[in-house]
């Protein structure tokens, strides 16, 4: 990786003498340099570009927002940067709340909704081209010549459908603007130095939840996102299972790696770090060390999805046996979940309580450990009111998903886990059963064996629709897909 020649800012790159990295190469820039830099460089503006796909949808999640904050100043940023070591940084993914009202992806990026006219004008402050004048397209460390070029705000105009300015003029900007102002918090300092005299916490909290609550049922853009999503989670699943056998020669590594390569080319990134978890790591619900062992006789418990480029993820898991074939326990086991997730699906529909596929699978689990004798005498009524089960079922059964993994996070639980579900809500139905190695409650044959299912069910008009119905789930069904990618 190449060092920048300077770090300036646009704002300082005039106004301060060139500053170069230490222990860079070239003593300095001659002003023939500088000079010669800034010409001989063709127009590459671009024009007559058409609408992203989501823009009308987009264009309408702001009309909800302004209707239900009116005569208020808004505030929604994409993010910053933030520093992996040294001088190296994350790949960056805006705000879920930014990109779910822009379609935009960039960062430093803020959407502002001004109040006018009974309703709001909503503009886009970005960072525009970097600058060839002053030399910020090849000085400084995110210069076009450093890390590519950028939309100017004229095409950004084009591509989002919202007028466009320098976000660099924002934060003197709003730190003179009166009336009330909300923000969402947590993405971008500046912004919030800008405005820290003008907000409260209670006030940016309900525009939080708002744009929480307004993601629970999905537009049909964001439907097909999502299935989109579980598409190229299905061949990252394909991938994985073609390669077990290098996965065996080395680590659960090669299985994460395997994954994250079908993400990529697929998609944006993993939506969340991916679970490879062999063997007794499959009883840690959320094993993204992916370090151990993967031997054939074992289960690998998969749990990853593919995110979109427009931040849509699939949450799929997948429980199977390395070697091709579960044995007889393994496959009681696995069943007994894929009898439990069939119940919850099925509970899934429009008009039933968000609980309801929870409380399903749930009993079915429940009948399966009283049935095997390992919570003694008790009927599975007394064991369901006792939540005796949860030793060994241990999460919820399910959540909602979308633009974020476990999406929706802020949204009030009479809206969430106390609401009514409706045609367009996206969630997961993913029952487990975990025997942790060390368990001397239950028969040592059962230690360390972890089972978990998981599909993405959408809401629909009659009932539901399995978005990740494309991977099998029934163990005879699972064996014989392996099978036949194996060859």
């Amino acid at each position: 990786m190449s060092e920048e020649l300077a770090p300036e800012t646009p704002e300082t790159a005039e106004a301060e003498p060139i500053k170069q990295r230490k222990n860079g190469l070239y003593p300095g820039i001659s002003d023939e340099l500088a000079e010669n830099m800034k010409s001989g460089w063709a127009d590459t503006e671009l024009h007559g570009l058409e609408p992203v796909a989501q823009a009308s949808y987009t264009a309408a999640r702001r009309a909800a927002l302004s209707a239900r904050f009116p005569g208020e100043r808004l505030v929604v940023p994409a993010g910053n940067l933030k520093t992996r070591s040294n001088d190296t940084e994350y790949a960056f993914r805006a705000s879920t709340e930014y990109a779910y009202l822009t379609g935009d992806r960039t960062q430093d990026g803020v959407l502002v909704l001004e109040p006018a006219d009974g309703g709001h004008e909503a503009t886009i402050y970005l960072l525009p081209r970097s600058d060839r004048g002053n030399g910020e397209f090849w000085l400084d460390g995110q210069g076009e010549l450093w890390v590519g070029r950028r939309n100017s705000l004229g095409e950004a105009e084009q591509l989002l459908g919202i007028p466009a300015k320098d976000v660099r003029e924002l934060p003197a900007a709003l730190a003179e603007a009166t009336g009330p102002v909300r923000n969402v918090r947590g993405h971008d300092a500046g912004i919030e130095a800008a405005l820290a005299d003008k907000v409260t916490g209670e006030r940016d909290e309900e525009l939080r939840v708002f744009l929480s609550e307004a993601r629970l049922v999905k537009d049909a853009f964001e439907i097909a996102e999502l299935q989109k999503a579980c598409d190229a989670t299905t061949r990252g699943f394909e991938d994985v299972v073609k390669v077990l056998d290098r996965a065996e020669a080395t680590s659960e590594r090669y299985i994460e790696g395997t994954f994250f390569l079908r993400a990529r080319v697929d998609g944006n990134d993993i939506g969340y770090g991916s679970i490879c978890a062999a063997g007794p790591h499959a009883t840690t619900l959320h094993w993204v060390r992916n370090d151990g062992a993967v031997r054939s006789g074992e289960l690998l418990l998969l749990d990853a999805g593919v995110e979109t480029d427009e931040y849509y993820t699939a949450d799929v898991t997948r429980t199977l046996p390395i070697n091709g074939t579960f044995s007889p326990l393994q496959r009681k086991i696995y069943d007994a979940v894929y009898e439990a997730q069939e119940a919850g699906i099925a509970a899934v529909k429009p008009g039933g309580d968000f609980r309801d596929f929870h409380d399903a699978a749930q009993r079915v689990l429940a009948e399966k450990l009283v049935e095997w004798g390992l919570l003694g005498d008790l009927s599975v009524e007394k064991v369901l009111e006792l939540g005796l089960q949860r030793r060994w079922t241990l999460h919820g059964t399910g959540h909602m998903l979308g633009m974020d993994v476990h999406d929706c996070a802020a949204a009030r639980t009479e809206s969430y886990v106390n609401g009514t579900l409706e045609p367009g809500v996206c969630l997961t139905v993913e029952p487990g059963l975990y025997f942790q190695a060390d368990d001397l409650t239950v028969p040592e044959e059962y230690r360390g064996i972890g089972v978990r299912i998981e599909d993405d069910i959408l809401v629909t008009e009659d009932g539901n629709r399995n978005l990740s119905a494309a991977l099998p789930r029934r163990s005879d069904e699972v064996e014989a897909w392996m099978a036949r990618l194996k060859g």
